[in-house]
């Protein structure tokens, strides 16, 4: 019974980290208006069917693990992350990441395959090792956030949109597990993506992500799977003590589900913006009076509420927002203050 009460506070202790260190209340954007091209029509932020091999991912993630260099400067890519994309030391990042290219070539090469089999952890037994490994993702995570940011600053959208393919497959399968404490490193690596998109919007001359934002699956990091596994795994306990572990793990659990679902609504809050730029490409550079204005696409709800995003606009600025859901202390709100260059 000590060995669960331990898992349920740990769980517990991560989440409510995770969740306070990504709550970003207040974003300003800056937007160019932008028109429908071919191009931007056929972009997706996930490997296609035609991309994709039969090939399992998760030996690919060891060896991209092995291919690490010891110096590979895990502090200074997350330091790299924080400066804005006009003070980015190029060539010193260019160097680190033209040593990190075997890595990144298995990263890449993993992305594209369909499934991940990963190695079966029981609950309540993830080893040191395990824990070691899951640390390199998040290294992996800095890494490819770097390369993004690097190239979405130089106008090379093509190369930023297969960066942040790879990364997000990588969340994606991350996801795609038993083991509850990964399915979270693969919404941590989802989140910061969605940051990366936010840069790649404001960009001048960017293609327009309406499309691709739209393919990505609800929920994109699937975590139900080990929420459900690790309330199975109660069924060998009796009624009495079962009831008592649920009602332990419960509040860990929902709170993860908030962050499963806070990505799902960044993503449609994302397409959104993308439709109000579409909209005043084609509109003398002015954003709508109200979302049901925009009629050549469509707008997405909240995928938590139902609801349409609330919205105000005064022509050239906007606010577009994601409202505080029941029991999550405004943890949920986001607030987009859009402007029109």
């Amino acid at each position: 019974m000590k060995h669960i009460t331990a898992i349920c506070i740990i769980l517990l202790l991560i989440a409510a980290s995770t969740y306070a260190k990504r709550a970003q209340p207040w974003i300003e954007l800056t937007l160019n208006p932008s028109k429908t091209t071919e191009a931007a029509e056929q972009y997706r932020l996930l490997p296609s069917a035609e991309e994709q091999t039969d090939a399992d991912a998760f030996p690919l993630y060891q060896k991209a693990i092995q291919s690490l260099p010891q110096d590979s400067q895990p502090k200074q890519f997350s330091d790299w992350r924080s400066l804005p994309p006009d003070q980015l030391p190029v060539e010193e990042i260019e160097s680190a990441l033209e040593k990190l290219k075997p890595t990144l070539d298995l990263l890449t090469q993993a992305a594209s395959c369909k499934q991940c089999n990963w190695p079966f952890v029981k609950p309540g037994q993830v080893s040191q090792e395990f824990m070691d490994d899951l640390s390199k993702y998040r290294q992996f995570a800095f890494i490819l956030d770097v390369q993004a940011k690097l190239q979405i600053a130089q106008g090379q959208y093509d190369q930023a949109i297969d960066t942040l393919k790879t990364s997000l497959a990588m969340a994606k399968h991350l996801g795609n597990t038993t083991t509850l404490v990964q399915g979270m490193a693969g919404i941590a690596v989802a989140a910061k993506n969605l940051s990366r998109i936010e840069q790649f919007i404001q960009s001048d001359n960017a293609p327009n992500l309406y499309r691709a934002l739209e393919d990505l699956p609800q929920p994109l990091v699937e975590i139900t799977k080990a929420i459900d596994f690790e309330r199975d795994n109660l069924k060998n306990y009796n009624l009495l003590l079962r009831k008592q572990f649920e009602k332990q793990l419960k509040p860990a659990h929902d709170m993860i589900r908030k962050q499963m679902n806070h990505v799902d609504r960044k993503i449609a809050a994302l397409q959104c913006i993308e439709a109000l730029r579409l909209y005043a490409g084609s509109h003398k550079g002015k954003f709508p009076d109200k979302l049901s204005d925009v009629t050549e696409l469509t707008i997405p709800n909240d995928p938590v509420t139902k609801q349409p995003f609330s919205y105000k606009s005064t022509g050239s600025e906007a606010v577009l927002e994601l409202e505080g859901t029941e029991g999550s202390e405004d943890r949920d709100a986001v607030r987009y203050e859009l402007k029109l260059k």
